[in-house]
């Protein structure tokens, strides 16, 4: 749910610094948008299967350009750049990822968003996502709420669905260094497979937090999962009223200097949550070696 700490005093508008994030990020967007229209060459990226493409890097020129621009004294760690440190030491860091959903664009698959985040030492207190594909953006500042692509205050509001309660719809994510046959991730996956009507694997983080922001899904649940995607859209589901536990259940503490081993969660609407953290907590348990694991109901 919203945080109820506000954003700590800064030395940054973060109003300003919000419209400065949103057309980076819609730029990028339409960059994007123009791209996928087109041939595209996929090259692989380190040895876990991820792929980039020269979209990905020249979106990424063009958002580190604005930021740049309007904050040099920032730290950025971007998606292709990795770490860029500021012109005076600043403590606040931005997390650009300029296409998340690259293997998606890579098949023509039309899933992909734009994120980025704004953390005061290691604290995300903005957060922006745009889908290219619709032109949307939603955005959230830390203790703030988020907003809508409209501007208007987003609050989590269920879709109507037969049958959600007891089947809801569910997002899953992993890191790209997590292998196919972890025992721990197979466990999760199929527990969660079995408890829901529909578990989407969208290759996209970000556009899964904003469908569990609007209320399109009931959850996600992360294993392991990769830094610089999680904190747009964890802080935009957070703020939309999602609630957010590690994956044993304790509080969740949204912060960049976790382990990806430490940055599992579980994040729902409120009154899944209990049922989701149970799950992933047995599926955890009773997981074998080849991560089979008991149907429970």
């Amino acid at each position: 749910m919203r945080s109820t700490t506000a954003s700590p005093a800064l030395p940054v508008d973060l109003g300003e610094a919000r419209r400065v994030a949103v057309d980076a990020a819609e730029a990028a967007g339409a960059l994007l948008r123009a791209g996928t229209g087109g041939p595209l060459v996929a090259r692989p990226k380190g040895g876990n299967g991820d792929v980039v493409t020269e979209l990905d890097t020249a979106a990424e020129e063009l958002i580190l350009g604005r930021l740049r621009a309007a904050y040099p004294g920032h730290r950025i760690i971007a998606e292709e750049s990795g770490v860029l440190d500021g012109a005076d030491g600043s403590h606040l860091v931005w997390l650009v990822d300029p296409l998340d959903g690259t293997n998606n664009v890579a098949i023509g698959m039309p899933v992909y968003a734009v994120g980025l985040a704004l953390c005061a030492g290691s604290v995300p207190v903005l957060g922006v996502v745009h889908d290219p594909v619709s032109g949307r953006t939603w955005t959230a500042v830390r203790g703030e709420g988020a907003l809508d692509p409209d501007g208007a205050p987003l609050t989590l509001a269920p879709r109507p669905r037969p049958g959600r309660e007891r089947n809801p719809v569910l997002g899953w994510t992993q890191g790209h260094a997590v292998k196919a046959g972890d025992p721990s991730a197979l466990a999760l996956r199929t527990a969660l497979e079995l408890r829901c009507s529909r578990l989407l694997q969208l290759w996209a983080p970000l556009v899964a937090w904003a469908m569990l922001a609007r209320g399109d899904i009931d959850g996600i649940v992360g294993y392991r999962p990769e830094l610089v995607d999680l904190p747009p859209g964890a802080l935009l589901a957070a703020e939309a009223g999602a609630e957010l536990r590690r994956l044993d259940g304790g509080p969740y503490e949204l912060s960049i200097d976790r382990t990806p081993s430490e940055l599992g969660f579980v994040a729902a609407r409120p009154e899944l949550l209990a049922r989701l953290v149970e799950t992933a907590n047995r599926a955890l348990d009773t997981a074998g070696p080849d991560g089979q694991i008991p149907l429970v109901r």
